[in-house]
């Protein structure tokens, strides 16, 4: 039997329910919940102005046990399946989406290591994030002319490891890690190479060169890597391993969640602006702004789009635990992931942008910060393109095109 826990989305609820979590793990979701509601959501507003990486709320994070969360249970963890992992990634974007982010990398990040790592370092790693919290963090993308180009950060064979040179961009997550899980091309074997530095790594530095228009205390900035001599321990990726199929549908789907809890949080925002300073339109011909028709349509238009983005992104997630188990088609969870991703992007940005026209001139004020909303949606919204989501759907449906393995499909 399963339970609904917590309260976490306030008067949302009718709107978007709280999602139902084993009776086994209703403690550790109401600790995390209390967490996300006193630690993370009263720093997001300041985190965004200052542009600050927000280690108070991820050390309030790491805290509750939220890092061995994706563990399986054998190893330690908490064994979160990827539905309720994403529900955290829902949660986290509504209190701040810069940790959201930041530890959706983690977990992405453990689950994909759980796979392809051999037994020995799988244990090793567990027992580091159950005894000490350790955050993982990801250095992979690099400046190529395309985005799935790779082969400027190159590793060759030093003593008993191998020597990594170059730089990384787009690295959430790193500066605040305990481990930086790091890629490179290894000149010699003409293969790539997937290693796990410990944080203070010599060789290993980070830009202050983050300052984007929205997710600014991600902090998701370059890395660069200067004769960085490496382990055998640290070494990822074995002859046997076999990178998940569906990892990049998990990943997109994660930010599909994110942005669905970007959307939910600004209309709660505005809801209460709306009651609390909001002066109604003479033409309304009402007292109070919450009773303008106008204004009550547009959020329930609005409204009525992000449950139904929430409901698209729940169901993706769920499919991902049944191909897992061998229930459906990887096409199967990619196309209603490509769907989520449409309809969660289009609805985060308008709710943190049309909202606004039922506010009044007064919420552009600094002091409300109402503006983050849209920038951080925007910013998400543009991870990977969503046209082609649209695409592809079409090719799909008119071609019977199922999309094959890749960094974006």
């Amino acid at each position: 039997m399963r339970h609904s826990c917590g309260n976490v989305f306030g008067g949302l609820r009718s709107l978007v329910p709280v999602c139902s979590v084993p009776p086994a793990l209703e403690a550790f979701f109401r600790t995390l919940r209390d967490v996300i509601r006193s630690e993370v959501t009263p720093r997001a507003a300041e985190n965004d102005r200052l542009g600050r990486y927000p280690r108070a709320s991820i050390q309030a994070l790491k805290n509750c046990g939220l890092m061995k969360a994706p563990l399986p249970v054998a190893l330690g963890g908490l064994g979160l399946s990827q539905a309720l992992s994403q529900e955290i990634f829902l949660e986290l974007g509504m209190a701040d989406p810069s940790v959201a982010q930041i530890y959706k990398v983690h977990d992405d990040a453990v689950r994909e290591l759980l796979s392809v790592a051999t037994p020995e370092m799988c244990r090793h790693l567990a027992e580091r994030i159950c005894a000490d919290q350790v955050m993982i963090g990801m250095a992979l993308a690099e400046n190529g002319k395309r985005a799935v180009d790779f082969g400027h950060v190159v590793s060759r064979p030093e003593g008993e490891g191998h020597l990594i040179d170059g730089r990384k961009i787009y690295a959430t997550g790193a500066v605040g890690a305990d481990l930086l899980l790091v890629s490179s091309y290894d000149v010699v074997a003409q293969t790539m190479r997937l290693d796990l530095l410990p944080a203070g790594t010599p060789g290993v530095s980070f830009e202050e060169d983050w300052n984007r228009l929205g997710q600014r205390a991600t902090e998701s900035g370059s890395v660069v890597l200067e004769r960085v001599q490496t382990r055998p321990e640290w070494s990822v990726l074995t002859t046997h391993s076999v990178p998940q199929v569906h990892a990049s549908l998990r990943y997109q789907n994660g930010f599909s969640m994110i942005l669905v809890g970007i959307g939910l949080a600004a209309l709660a925002a505005a809801a209460a602006f709306v009651r609390e300073h909001s002066r109604p339109w003479a033409s309304a011909g009402v007292n109070e702004a919450a009773d303008d028709l106008l204004v009550r349509r547009l959020f329930g238009e609005i409204g009525a789009e992000l449950a139904a983005a929430c409901a698209s992104a729940r169901i993706a997630a769920g499919l991902l635990d049944v191909f897992e188990r061998g229930g459906c088609s990887r096409t199967d969870v990619a196309i209603p992931v490509y769907a989520a991703r449409s309809s969660a992007s289009r609805a985060s940005l308008r709710a943190g942008s049309d909202l606004m026209s039922a506010l009044g001139a007064r919420v552009t004020d600094a002091t409300y910060g109402f503006d983050r909303y849209w920038r951080d949606a925007r910013t998400l919204s543009l991870h990977d393109p969503v046209e082609w989501k649209h695409e592809e759907i079409g090719r799909h449906l008119l071609t019977g095109w199922n999309p094959a393995p890749g960094l974006y499909q």
